[in-house]
Order: C-alpha cells, then structure tokens, then sequence
C-alpha cells in the first residue's frame, strides 16, 4: 500500500514540487520513496512495504527503461498473471512483485489489462516513447485517484493535498459540492470540493497525450439478480468464493491482522482467516450502547486471537477531528470516521496490515434501508394521483405518528432513496444555505443510475445506487484515509471482483426475507459463528454524536462554529442555531444535520484559515 503523485507537462520546477508533492503523502508510505524525472514526466511514489520488500521499489520500469510506473494497492492473482507473461516472453527483474506485473500487463494489453486484475489498485504509467499516461482505479473505488489540468499540466496523487502544493493551483471551494454533501453528507460529484481537482470515479481509466485528457469506462457494477435461485445454492456458492478471497487477500511478507466488531461480516473474516491479531474499539457513552466491544471480546475469545481494543473519550474524539478532516482531504460527516481512526491507530502499534469487512452490506443485500420496499408493498397498487394527495396530506402533518411510512410510501424510489444517508433535502437546503449560494436536487446524480436500472426489483436498484455512491464516497473513502494516515493497509475481501460475480446473481429473497437482511450471507455466517452474532442485527459503527450535542462543552463548540464568519459565507447562521438549540433542548433530534454542517466547518478551517498548520503530522518508525 504506498501513495503516487505526479506531473506530465513543461513546468521547469518538476523535481522540486514532485518532492513536496511526496513530503504531503508520506503517512501513506513511511518505508521508502523514489522519483522519475525526465522530460515531461515527473512521478513520485511513497511506499508502505507489505509484499516483495527486497526489490518491490518504485517507481519501476520495464526492461528497456521507456514505461515507468507507480501504484498503490495490491494484485491479488498476480502470481498467475506472472507465469501468463512469462510464457508470453516477458522478462521479470523483481524476485516476486505485483507491480512488475503491471508493467508486462500494460506491454503485453495495454488497456485491456484491466480484464486480467483481480485486487485493490490505482495506478499512472508513463510511456515515454508514446508520450503517453494511463491510469487507472479499481473496480469498487478501494484505492484514490485524484487529477486536475493546471497551466497546462496534468497533476495528479492519491490525496488531494499533495496536488495542492502545485504552485500555479489556487485553492477555491466548489459551492456546488457543498450543496450535494449537504445531502449525501459525503464529497459525491466528480469535481471535488476543491474547484478544478477531480477524482477518477471506480472502474475507469484516463488517457493523457498532447494536453487532452480521454475517460473510459471499463467497469459496471450492476447486479444481474436470478429470480429462480435456490438458497442452498447461493450459501454454498457464497462459502466458496469468501473462502478464496480470505486466502488471496492474506497474502503478505508482514504480518496481517484483522479489524474486529461485533457484527457479521468482520467475525466471519476473523473466523475463516489465519490472523492472530484483532482489534476493536468503542465509547463508554449510554451505558455501553455505542460499544461492540464486548461482542467483539466473544469473537476473539472463539478464535484464539490477541485481542486489543480502546474505548474512546468524548474528549479525545472531539479533539482529533481536525486532524481527521485534514487526512480526509475533503469533508466527509460519518461519525464513524473518526472512530475509524483509532482504530487504525491500535493497529499500527502492532502491525502495518488488516482485513476489514467493508462491502459485504452492499453486496449482499445487508442494510436495515433494504427492507423499505417490502414494508412499502401495499402502496404499490394505489393510482399515481392518491399517492400525491396522500403524501401532500402526510408532509402536511407531519408530526403525526404513521405519516412518515405514508410519504415514504407514497414517494417514488427514485426521490426517496439516495443512499443510506438523505441529510437536507432542495428545499430544507435553501433554508440554510446563504443567498446566492447553489441549491441542487442530488436527483441530478442518481437519475442516470436508476435509468440504467428499470425493470429491476427495488432492492437491486437501491444497492446499484449505494454500490455507485455511498460504497466510494463514505465506506471506501474513509478506510482508506484513516488506515492510510496511520500507515497501516486495509485490505477488503468483500470487495473482490469473484465475490461480486457471485453475489451480484443473488435472487431478492436471498438477500432481504422477512426482517432478514443478507439473508443467504448469514446461512453461510452461521455455519461458522456462534448464533447471536450470525444474526445481530446491523449496527454499523455507533458514535455517540446525539448524546454529545446535548451536553454543554460539547454544544458550546458547535455553536462557536455556528455562529462564526466563516459560516456565515455558507449558511443561514440563525437557521444553524436553530436547528442546534432543538437538539440540545430535547425537541428534535438535529444531530446528524448538524454534524453534517459542523463537519465541513472544521474542514473549512483546515484547508481554508490556516489550520492546517497546526496539525501534528503521524510519523511512523519504518518496520
């Protein structure tokens, strides 16, 4: 796991901003660094050493010196893409590196190679005989790929805050962006937060030649469900494939341990891999319900793993945040971020890479959300027009108990689902937005995707959207900054291109049955986990946020916030203060609205009035 960066153009300080460029992302690789500088090309590379640690440098070349290339991530079958090349005449000079079989991959297919990866990756080739960049991101987003064209140069690095160190960018926020955080509570558009800085979205690939930048499409996650599927079938077919991806992804010169919550998914990582390390964290807050650690002790216990674990203060998660925000490079408002970084933190002590169960919700059908369409089934035979008046009637009185399951029900998927977070909708948003700035409708987004997916069952077109937008945006986006801040390598076999070839043919009532969710994953689970755990329900990764803004310290931070210059160049302050004094009164529950909007404050204040400066940098110890 490493971090890339470069510059293709005639920019005459190449070498020196490269430099700085790799100074920005050396959390992401503490063990080594390197550079190619050479006419239009300068790349620059950080290196976390988990595989080949003798001669697994970069940047590295093809034998005749003319293709460069650096990557971040990991080729699970490059093994047998190895011998593939080797029989076609290809010639290695690393011993047993999955980045050499990029290079002979990218000889042998040129952009065709995608078809023969199987793992986590974001990549840039230069090819320097051609004059020519390709690169590269994932099937699933694991792995970030951030680009802009800036006074003629293409700039680019797995973290936006390495291309901020080109001199000729100037930082300027995208409104536009906030608006649609707003709702999704996650950077979701191409264009970043960052005016003029882009991210590569999942299975998609760039090419670079003579200052014109081409994308393309390679990969699309779209589920292809069989309605006639049996459920031995599927648990058995299930069984296999997680077992082989678990093996492939264990795969490492260092030591691998294992991310641990109560849950399903993490267990069944635990229980069919060969870790002997685990870790877990969680808060004291509300008697122990914000904590799965007890869970988690249970599992460890079965196992026969150390187990190490944390309860996070209030104290100590509110005061990280601006450490978080800056390692995120963009705002992102799941509290569960943060506690992502800590529990990365613990890990690093111990080793530098874990398996994690991120992926499995989407997947296999395993959000509490997917039930939705089932318990909305008696809507489905009412006419167009008494679903209008019955959801005008339930918006209108609203706080009546039932009309919330009456407008849902009577709103179509398209406008009531955007992923598992709706935050403010187009109109709340023109309420506390400042005038003047851009209020969108996130169905601009996700309209493109639903088309692609009529005809399907509700279910399918609900994880086709998460699949699309919260998996990359929030789930993958943070585990990737919080273990990379920590230097540590998070590893999903969740999210292995076989294991979707399994699961996206799952039948709905494989995946959602009664008040079942991933119904056919947890027949698998139970094979092997002790029953309470097979069938807990999903709690993801609890924060106590709700608790926190309604005591004082707490409430007394958000509100200095709230009512700073900063935010009144974004928001309705008085509206802000509303919606913070309801929380902290009891009347309603704001918290997830008002973290949203706390959170791009703290990043503002970062990235925008100086706060990066006061950041204490992690440095690590090379191993």
């Amino acid at each position: 796991m490493c971090g890339i960066c470069g510059i293709i153009g005639k920019h005459e300080g190449k070498a020196d901003i490269i430099q700085r460029m790799m100074d920005r992302i050396y959390h992401r690789g503490p063990d080594d660094g390197g550079s190619y500088v050479k006419g239009s090309a300068a790349l620059g590379f950080r290196r976390l050493s988990i595989i080949d640690l003798e001669t697994g440098a970069q940047p590295m070349y093809n034998e005749t010196n003319d293709i460069v290339i650096v990557f971040n991530g990991e080729i699970y079958n490059y093994e047998e893409l190895r011998k593939e090349l080797i029989e076609k005449g290809h010639v290695f000079r690393t011993r047993n590196s999955d980045t050499e079989c990029l290079i002979h991959a990218y000889e042998e297919y040129k952009e065709g190679m995608l078809s023969h990866l199987r793992g986590m990756f974001a990549f840039a080739i230069w090819d320097e005989k051609e004059q020519t960049m390709f690169a590269a991101r994932d099937f699933f987003g694991i792995k970030p790929f951030y680009y802009g064209l800036i006074d003629g140069n293409l700039v680019f690095s797995s973290e936006i805050k390495a291309i901020l160190e080109f001199p000729e960018y100037h930082r300027e926020v995208n409104t536009e962006a906030l608006s649609h955080y707003l709702s999704f509570q996650y950077s979701v558009m191409e264009e970043t937060f960052f005016k003029g800085i882009r991210q590569l979205r999942p299975g998609t690939y760039l090419k670079y030649k003579n200052g014109e930048i081409e994308l393309f499409q390679y990969w699309n996650s779209m589920l292809t469900p069989n309605k006639r599927q049996k459920e031995e079938d599927a648990v058995a077919q299930i069984h296999a494939v997680m077992e082989d991806s678990i093996r492939k992804h264990q795969f490492a010169d260092v030591e691998v341990g294992t991310l641990l919550s109560g849950g399903v998914d993490s267990n069944y990582v635990l229980m069919k891999s060969q870790v002997d390390k685990a870790f877990t964290v969680g808060f004291a807050e509300d008697s122990g319900r914000y904590s799965e650690i007890k869970y988690a002790e249970e599992m460890a216990k079965a196992k026969g793993v150390e187990h190490y674990k944390k309860v996070i203060t209030a104290e100590e998660y509110w005061d990280v945040l601006p450490k978080v925000m800056y390692y995120m490079d963009e705002p992102l408002a799941d509290p569960a971020a943060v506690a992502l970084y800590f529990v990365d933190e613990l890990a690093r002590k111990h080793l530098k890479a874990v398996l994690s169960g991120e992926g499995s919700d989407e997947l296999f059908g395993g959000y509490n959300i997917y039930h939705e369409p089932l318990s909305l089934r008696p809507f489905k035979v009412l006419p167009k027009g008494a679903k209008r008046a019955l959801r005008k009637f339930a918006v209108k009185h609203s706080n009546i108990r039932g009309m919330n399951y009456i407008r849902r029900g009577c709103t179509p998927l398209e406008q009531r689902f955007i992923g598992n977070a709706y935050m403010f909708t187009k109109r709340e948003k023109t309420r506390v937005l400042a005038e003047g700035m851009p209020v969108t409708s996130p169905e601009e987004l996700t309209k493109s995707y639903y088309d692609m997916t009529k005809g399907m069952d509700d279910v399918a077109r609900m994880q086709y959207i998460d699949l699309n937008f919260w998996l990359p945006g929030d789930i993958l986006l943070k585990a990737d900054r919080m273990s990379m801040a920590n230097a540590v390598e998070s590893r999903v076999p969740f999210l292995d291109k076989e294991v979707f070839y399994t699961a996206r043919n799952l039948s709905m009532n494989n995946k959602v049955r009664g008040k079942v969710t991933k119904y056919a994953f947890r027949k698998a689970a139970r094979e092997v986990l002790p029953e309470f755990t097979a069938q807990k329900k999903k709690l993801g990764f609890p924060v106590p946020v709700r608790v926190w803004l309604r005591e004082k310290p707490y409430y007394d931070r958000v509100k200095a916030a709230f009512t700073s210059e900063e935010a009144a160049k974004f928001f309705q302050t008085k509206y802000l203060m509303k919606l913070l004094d309801e929380h902290y009164q009891g009347k309603k529950d704001n918290s997830r609205k008002v973290w949203c909007i706390y959170i791009f404050l703290v990043w503002y204040q970062v990235y925008f009035c100086g706060g990066e400066k006061n950041i204490q940098l992690n440095r690590f110890e090379t191993q």
